[in-house]
């Protein structure tokens, strides 16, 4: 029997999230002309980082209570006019205030739009195709940072950082656009999103908190490495600068592999996918740790570390979905804010290890936190395996694999 094909309408959500993801890191690139331009320091510019990270935390599951008695297309229109308006904002912003308020009105924006995105695309495969539809979402996102990333950055670069926020600002509505005509008026999701308490009811399972968890460790490990890979392809791999986005690239490249391989990996065999993701990122990082001397392994590692994390991330966030069940709008707003928790702890992290005990001991960190979330993982299928008599079954979240 041939697979059925993926609706049109998701690559079009993956390509409005390629406008999204842009914004939220894009920003490092245009640090020194924000720098400037405000007249702040550039670690008060890099809070503009860090604030995103944490609007989406707080906004995410905030904006998708309010809007859980809207149709979703609806919402999704909204949310992507609201954060158009806060680009447009942060493109006039006069001073630096101004301008830490756009950013926290374009990431509340970006979360409620991350939730009610995986709702819809869900929704309009069959349920063994979900991995792969949230696959295409995390899809835009890499390419964000591949691509968008760069690509604002030169633009600022040329025309100023203003010129960056417009031209975001432009592609969000180009965005609208696409949704408003090619997106089904009724039939999204479902309708209108089931009630809050019913939304609520589903953050009872300790399974489902237990899932969160696990996302918000596995980033933090992730990002706590990632961060700081530059100065280990410098100072202690003794490449180039030059190096540095060959490196990138590389990471990009193997993303953009995992996002693929992941959709169908996590649709045929969930758990076996996510344990061995994990299990590859944890190798991967102790190798860079002990090897950081040897110029390939940098390059090499940031090949793996990119395909592994993307297909563990597509496995995390489709088993939040299973676990949601019929009330899936809030859960997946909490796993963003999770993502984005880890987001924010594990840079920190990163930098308190530096600081005791040198360059390699992030990857360290991150390893050590990836055998955390492996082991959160294996708690989960150990509370989910059925009593005498009971047999395993797909419904009952990531059971098979």
């Amino acid at each position: 029997m041939s697979e059925a094909r993926t609706p049109g309408a998701v690559y079009l959500l993956g390509a409005s999230i390629f406008v999204l993801g842009t914004t939220e890191f894009v920003i490092a690139g245009l640090l020194p002309e924000l720098s400037a331009d405000l007249g702040v320091s550039l670690p008060e510019a890099g809070l503009l980082i860090s604030a995103f990270a944490v609007a989406m935390v707080v906004g995410a599951p905030v904006l998708a209570v309010l809007t859980l008695r809207l149709p979703r297309r609806a919402t999704l229109l909204g949310a992507l006019g609201l954060f158009a308006a806060g680009q447009v904002l942060g493109a006039l912003a006069g001073d630096y205030p101004t301008l830490m308020v756009a950013r926290v009105i374009t990431a509340a924006a970006t979360g409620a739009f991350w939730a009610v995105a995986g709702v819809v695309a869900v929704s309009m495969v069959p349920p063994g195709q979900r991995a792969r539809a949230l696959s295409l979402l995390l899809g835009g996102l890499t390419t964000a940072n591949v691509l968008g990333v760069p690509l604002g950055t030169l633009v600022g670069q040329q025309w100023g950082w203003r010129a960056t926020f417009w031209a975001i600002a432009v592609a969000a509505v180009v965005a609208m656009a696409g949704i408003w005509g090619w997106l089904p008026v009724s039939g999204v999701g479902g309708g209108p999103a089931v009630g809050v308490r019913a939304e609520v009811r589903a953050f009872r399972s300790g399974r489902l908190w237990l899932a969160l968890g696990t996302s918000a460790v596995f980033e933090a490990g992730v990002m706590g490495a990632f961060g700081y890979l530059a100065p280990v392809v410098t100072d202690v791999a003794g490449l180039p600068g030059g190096a540095v986005p060959v490196v990138l690239t590389l990471y990009g490249v193997g993303s953009l592999v995992g996002v693929r391989l992941g959709g169908r990996w996590a649709d045929a065999r969930p758990w076996g996918t996510l344990y061995l993701a994990l299990g590859v990122i944890a190798c991967a990082l102790l190798v860079l740790a002990a090897a950081a001397r040897v110029p390939g392994v940098p390059m090499v590692a940031a090949f793996v570390l990119g395909l592994a994390v993307f297909v563990a991330g597509t496995a995390l966030t489709a088993r939040v979905f299973a676990l949601a069940g019929p009330a899936p709008t809030l859960a997946s707003a909490a796993n963003a804010s999770a993502f984005n928790v880890g987001n924010t702890v594990g840079p920190w992290l990163g930098g308190l290890v530096i600081a005791g005990l040198g360059l390699r001991a992030p990857a360290v960190l991150g390893a050590v936190l990836a055998g955390a979330a492996l082991g959160l993982g294996l708690v989960s299928r150990a509370l989910e395996t059925p009593g005498p008599g009971v047999p395993h079954t797909r419904e009952s979240g990531l059971s098979s694999g």
